[in-house]
């Protein structure tokens, strides 16, 4: 058995809890929250679990084998820190730190000390998402040519960190898994209209080198939750609209058809519209959360590099870090 801590059970948590409560070859053994009523609703409807106000009490616990980190972002770099350095495998939800120096040092410190770090990219772990990547590689899609995602709600607004930092980590980590390249660029837009200096909505445009560019609109203060990536390749285009819970994937056989032609010496191009079926794949039914889960799990105990491991969680801080400058600068372009 992997014996496991949670520590943090606000909005995320109760559901990593259940989880893990759930998840063979797991004994979730404590959990812990500043706030007591949150602990006593959790150790009421888990007895055999331990409870405490302060995480560095789960930490400390040498029965312990693996930190679940779901705790506000400004705390996760301290916290995963002390984790490792007590020998304990962590699973932190995203984004792993607020700084990529402090990302990358986490990661090597896993490294050094042969533990399992993982980050908690759960789109990739969604089976829409996995079945949307093999749709976007296969021959017959073509060549990606652009990604729209569009992650907007009213509210929940967060005070430690913009809506960019609260809700792009999911995006990026998305546009990285299908394109499996990172950003040579990124352009970053956003405006404050509630709280000074907390960007409640933020454009992001990102380059890559394989010619593919990416679109990102993130925002609290939107009339409609809306979940969707749309990705344009050569030959077809696909649409992943999460909230959809009947056709999450919609396949388009449709495009511009072009035939280089010679007319008089001179050479143009004839393009043509070319119209096709619209069609919704299965999607198998499985949580994502329980996926991601059995996936921690299996590294831990098997010594397996995590499919959203530190570098992974680098990645997608290094992008955040470089959209985080270019809104200082009012949208200029910065390299990564």
């Amino acid at each position: 058995m992997i014996r496991v801590g949670v520590v943090g059970i606000g909005y995320w948590g109760p559901n990593l809890v259940r989880n893990l409560y759930e998840t063979d070859g797991v004994e979730l053994v404590a959990v812990a929250d500043r706030e007591s009523d949150k602990v006593s609703k959790m150790t009421r409807r888990y007895p055999s679990v331990k409870g405490y106000n302060d995480g560095a009490d789960v930490i400390a616990d040498s029965s312990i084998d693996a930190i679940v980190i779901v705790t506000p972002a400004e705390t996760h770099y301290a916290m995963a820190k002390t984790a490792l350095e007590a020998g304990k495998h962590v699973l932190v939800e995203k984004p792993l730190t607020l700084l990529p120096e402090e990302s990358l040092e986490l990661t090597e410190l896993a490294d050094q000390k042969g533990l399992t770090l993982m980050v908690g990219h759960t789109f990739e772990y969604n089976p829409a998402v996995r079945r949307l990547k093999e749709i976007v590689q296969a021959e017959d899609f073509g060549k990606i040519r652009y990604i729209y995602c569009t992650r907007v709600n009213l509210g929940i607004f967060r005070h430690g960190i913009n809506a960019m930092w609260n809700l792009a980590p999911h995006d990026l980590s998305i546009l990285f898994y299908l394109l499996e390249e990172p950003p040579v660029a990124i352009r970053a837009l956003g405006r404050s209209f509630i709280k000074p200096d907390v960007e409640d909505v933020v454009f992001l445009f990102l380059e890559f080198a394989s010619g593919s560019m990416a679109h990102v609109h993130v925002s609290w203060l939107d009339p409609s939750k809306v979940r969707r990536v749309t990705v344009v390749g050569e030959k077809r285009m696909v649409v992943y609209d999460d909230l959809d819970s009947e056709q999450k994937l919609k396949l388009y056989d449709r495009g511009f058809e072009s035939t280089l032609f010679e007319d008089g010496g001179i050479l143009d191009y004839q393009v043509r519209l070319r119209g096709g079926d619209i069609l919704a794949p299965k999607i198998e039914n499985r949580e994502p959360l329980r996926v991601e889960c059995e996936h921690f799990i299996e590294c831990v105990r098997e010594g397996k590099p995590p499919l959203t491991g530190g570098r992974n969680g680098h990645r997608v801080v290094q992008a955040l870090a470089a959209a985080d400058e270019s809104l200082r600068t009012g949208g200029g372009r910065i390299e990564i």
